[in-house]
């Protein structure tokens, strides 16, 4: 069985400390509002990828997390991730919001693997990418899927070699019937059909191993396009226009000419993914695919429960990270959520009576918001503000 969000052990100081934490989370949020959603030099960031509300009145909003480096951040808790709704934020002690990593949930992620399989390719770095996806294949987690692609000498440019699978068998049998035979590498517009499949995910359903919360794209070439109907210009403004990003990690490999890596370094960094600069020395390509793996399996879910009635309106949703705990370092990104009745359906209502064994409605009429101090407070007379009286008509 699941945990909980909150466990029972969830001491009063471990929680004041959390409100104290969310409550300077948010005052940094508003005094630095720039530059959020993306790592700078030397710092770290969070991208929202998707907000679920299809359960509402709980939300779950999905993201990533990622260093200077790009790599993951690890261990987040209620210490260091805040939640504001309409513009104020949730107490954590009263235990409506709590996040988890989705290694251990059911939710699946969507990955495309675009292989070049020009002749320039050809024997042991060809070789080496081949073993290279059925490692990334290999390092998935049964419910996630993914597709290939191969850049060959079609209509389109490209070969589509599988569909989303989730049977790791299967794809590998796919993969192992791809041949390095291409003339022409048109690595822009395979990228862009990739990004079509990722646009024609799977959109959600009751149970969450149905639900694909992210799609990224896996590329494996030395960077040369030869004839794509899509400029890299036209497909950057393409990567910068999704609602929702499509991370590209790029693996840049050529014993031949390195001129081209730079356009999957352009490429990898519009879209919040990484380019990874292979050179020659193709055999490190396996463990590479696995940090891409563990990248897209170290995604975080925040679940809240909101307390505003159904009206079918947006409302929107900030959410903050602090990391490390205590550091004083801030990042935040936003979304929405609308605040929908869900249909009355057997399994809808399942899962809401689920949800709501984990995070209980507080009592009466308490919010889950965190009190506003006296001295902000205008009806207090801790406060020094005078009520303002109108003159009679």
């Amino acid at each position: 069985m699941r945990k909980p969000i909150h466990g029972s052990g969830f001491h009063p100081i471990h929680a004041a400390l959390i409100a104290l934490a969310g409550a300077a989370l948010f005052a940094a949020a508003e005094a630095g509002a720039q530059g959020y959603g993306f790592a700078v030099p030397g710092s770290y960031g969070l991208k929202i990828y998707k907000t679920e509300y299809s359960l509402y009145p709980f939300v779950q909003v999905y993201l990533r997390t990622f260093d200077a480096q790009m790599q993951p951040l690890v261990n987040l808790n209620e210490m260091n991730v805040g939640l504001m709704v309409r513009g104020r934020p949730y107490d954590p002690m009263k235990r409506q919001y709590g996040i988890q990593s989705i290694r251990q949930r059911e939710e699946a992620t969507r990955t495309v693997i675009v292989i070049d399989a020009s002749k320039s390719m050809a024997l042991t770095p060809f070789e080496d990418a081949l073993k290279a996806a059925i490692r990334f294949i290999d390092s998935k987690r049964p419910q996630d899927e993914v597709a290939v692609l191969s850049i060959r000498d079609t209509k389109v440019g490209y070969d589509l070699v599988s569909e989303f699978e989730r049977d790791p068998r299967a794809l590998v049998r796919r993969i192992a019937d791809i041949k390095a035979d291409g003339m022409k590498t048109r690595i822009y517009d395979s990228i862009a059909a990739a990004m079509q499949m990722c646009g024609m995910s799977a959109q959600g359903s009751v149970r969450s191993s149905d639900y694909v919360v992210s799609c990224s794209i896996l590329v494996m070439s030395d960077g040369r396009d030869e004839g794509s109907s899509l400029s890299r210009d036209e497909l950057m403004g393409r990567i910068s226009s999704l609602t929702i990003p499509v991370p590209i990690y790029s693996l840049a490999y050529s014993r031949v000419d390195p001129s081209h890596f730079k356009n999957l370094e352009a490429l990898s960094k519009n879209s919040f993914g990484v380019y990874y600069n292979v050179g020659e020395t193709t055999e490190q390509m396996q463990r590479i695919v696995e940090h891409v793996q563990n990248i897209l399996q170290s995604d975080y879910v925040v679940t809240f429960r909101s307390y505003i009635e159904p009206d079918g309106e947006r409302y929107n949703v900030k959410i903050g990270v602090e990391y490390p705990s205590g550091s004083g370092k801030y990042v935040y990104d936003d979304t929405f959520f609308e605040a929908i009745q869900p249909p009355p359906v057997p399994k809808v209502e399942a899962a809401l009576r689920a949800f709501n064994q984990r995070i209980r409605r507080l009592p009466g009429d308490e919010m889950p918001y965190t009190k506003m101090p006296d001295w902000q407070d205008p009806e207090s007379p801790a406060s020094g503000i005078s009520p303002v009286v109108m003159p009679a008509q």
